[in-house]
């Protein structure tokens, strides 16, 4: 009988294991799709190709590198501010 009780520890191991496998894979796609891995993105490969209009085009091309889209990001959000700004001083009457 203590022959069962010995499997039961090495069965969780190779559960834990098989576990930890599943959620490698899963972490790999979804940093692929976020770009954040080498190599072109899935998602956006197949949103290229179905659109037709230039203008749409343009619009979905993003760096991969996640450090070049945060300050792309961060450069538009100033000009927004700087923007708003102007647009507040401007109704304000003087």
């Amino acid at each position: 009988m203590a022959f069962p009780h010995r499997q039961k520890g090495w069965l969780g191991l190779i559960g834990l294991v098989l576990a930890l496998v599943i959620v490698a894979f899963m972490a790999r796609t979804l940093l692929k799709e976020y770009g954040l891995l080498g190599g072109a993105p899935e998602a956006q490969a197949k949103h290229a190709k179905a659109s037709g209009n230039e203008a749409e085009d343009a619009a979905s091309v993003t760096p991969r590198d996640a450090m070049a889209r945060a300050r792309a990001l961060q450069a538009q959000v100033r000009q927004d501010a700087i923007d708003q700004e102007k647009r507040i001083d401007a109704a304000i009457p003087k």
